[in-house]
C-alpha cells in the first residue's frame, strides 16, 4: 500500500473517533472565541484580531488533533523518550534565548506570535510516564526515585523560567501517575510528607511578587490595589453575573477594563459575568463531560501504557480547569494557569489539540473489544 494510501485508510479512521468528546470540546472552543472578544472589546481592532487569532489557533488546535490521531499513540510511544529529550532541550532553549514578559522567560518569540515550549512538555512528560512507569513499576523506592529524576528533567528548567503554575502542574500529574501506575500507599505518604517539609525551602526560593500572591490570596485586602486587585475584581465580575449574567458584550468589568488579563487568566470572570450561574455551570458541565469520556477511554484500554498516558493528559487537563476556575473566584492564589481550550493561547491549543488526538487513537484501538 502507498503513503498515500496508508494515509487515507488512518484518516478514514476518524470516523470512530468519540463523538460525544467531540461534541463537548467544540462548544469549549466556541465560547473562548467569543469570550475573548468580549474581554478586549472597546480596545479598537485589537478585540477582533485576538479573536481571529484565537479561531486560526482552534484550526491548528484541530490540524494537531488530527495529525497526532494518525500518528497514533504506538508511534508515539516507540520515540517517547526522543519526544522527551527534545521537550527538554526546547525548555533549556528558551532559558538561553527566549522571551522575558511579566518576569519570566518562557516563550520563543517569532515575531507574528510566541510559543511557550512548557506546554508540549505536559504532553511528553505524560508519555514517558507511561512508558517509564510500565516498565519500572513504582512498587519500589528506586523505582519511584527514577520516576521523578525523570520528570525534573522538565520541572527543573520550567522552576528557573520562573514559571510556578507550570512546575505545580507537573507535580500534579506526576503524581497521579505514580499513584495509578500502583505506588504503594506508603510511599504516597512518604511523598506527601517531604511535599510538607519542604514548603519552608519552597517558599525561600520563591519571589517577591510569588510571595505577595500566595498572601493576597489568604487576605486580598492585604493589598487591594496591587497583588489583590485581579482576585477582589475577578470576584466581583463573577459575582455580578447572577443566574442568567448580563448579557453578551455586557459585562461591566471587562468592558470598562477594570478586570486584568481578561481574556488570558480570567476568561471565565468575563464569561461568567455575561451568562452567570448558568452560563458557568455549562462550562463545568462540558469538562465533566470530556473528562468522563477521556477516563472512560483509559478504562476501556487493554494497554497499560495507554491508560497512563490517558489518565495523566486527563489530570492535567483537569488541575489546570480546577486551578484557574478556583483562582477567578478566589479560593486559589493567582497563578497564570490558562482555562484548556477557553483562554487565549497557540501553545495550549496546539498541545491539548495533540493530546486529544492520541487520546482518540486509544479510544478507536480499544473500540472493538467492546463493539
Amino acid at each position: 500500500m502507498t503513503s498515500l494510501g496508508q494515509l487515507r485508510e488512518e484518516l478514514s479512521r476518524l470516523k470512530d473517533i468519540d463523538r460525544v468528546l467531540v461534541a463537548a470540546v467544540v462548544p469549549l472552543m466556541i465560547i473562548g472565541v467569543l469570550s475573548i472578544y468580549s474581554a478586549l472589546a472597546g480596545k479598537g481592532g485589537v478585540a477582533v484580531d485576538m479573536a481571529l487569532k484565537q479561531s486560526a489557533w482552534c484550526a491548528l488546535g484541530a490540524a494537531a488533533f488530527a495529525a497526532a490521531f494518525v500518528f497514533g499513540h504506538e508511534r508515539v510511544f516507540q520515540y517517547g523518550y526522543w519526544i522527551y529529550g527534545g521537550a527538554f532541550l526546547s525548555l533549556v532553549a528558551v532559558l538561553v534565548a527566549g522571551y522575558t514578559a511579566k518576569g519570566a522567560t518562557s516563550w520563543f518569540d517569532f515575531g507574528a506570535f510566541r510559543f511557550q515550549p512548557s506546554e508540549p512538555a505536559k504532553l511528553a512528560l505524560s508519555v514517558s510516564l507511561a512508558l517509564f512507569l510500565c516498565r519500572y513499576p513504582p512498587k519500589t523506592l528506586t523505582n519511584v526515585a527514577g520516576a521523578m529524576l525523570l520528570s525534573s528533567l522538565v520541572i527543573l528548567p520550567v522552576l528557573l523560567q520562573p514559571d510556578l503554575g507550570g512546575v505545580v502542574v507537573y507535580a500534579f500529574m506526576i503524581f497521579v501517575a505514580l499513584a495509578l501506575a500502583g505506588m504503594p500507599r506508603k510511599y504516597i505518604l512518604l511523598l506527601a510528607g517531604v511535599a510538607l517539609l519542604s514548603f519552608p525551602l519552597g517558599w525561600s526560593m520563591l519571589k517577591e511578587y510569588q510571595k505577595l500572591r500566595m498572601l493576597v490570596f489568604l487576605n486580598p485586602s492585604i493589598d487591594p490595589l496591587g497583588a489583590g486587585y485581579n482576585v477582589i475584581q475577578s470576584r466581583i465580575a463573577v459575582g455580578a453575573g447572577g443566574f442568567f449574567g448580563k448579557g453578551f458584550l455586557q459585562g461591566t468589568q471587562s468592558r470598562l477594563h477594570f478586570l486584568p488579563e481578561a481574556h488570558t487568566d480570567f476568561v471565565f470572570s468575563v464569561f461568567s459575568e455575561e451568562f452567570g450561574f448558568a452560563g458557568a455551570s455549562l462550562v463545568l458541565a462540558l469538562f465533566a463531560i470530556l473528562l468522563w469520556r477521556m477516563l472512560r477511554t483509559a478504562a476501556r484500554s487493554s494497554d497499560p501504557r495507554a491508560r497512563i498516558l490517558v489518565e495523566t493528559v486527563s489530570a492535567w487537563i483537569w488541575f489546570q480547569l480546577f486551578e484557574n476556575i478556583a483562582m477567578a473566584v478566589g479560593i486559589a492564589p493567582v497563578t497564570g494557569l490558562a482555562l484548556p481550550f477557553v483562554s487565549y493561547g497557540g501553545s495550549s491549543m496546539l498541545s491539548l489539540g495533540a493530546a486529544l488526538g492520541l487520546v482518540q487513537s486509544v479510544h478507536v484501538s480499544s473500540r472493538p473489544q467492546y463493539e
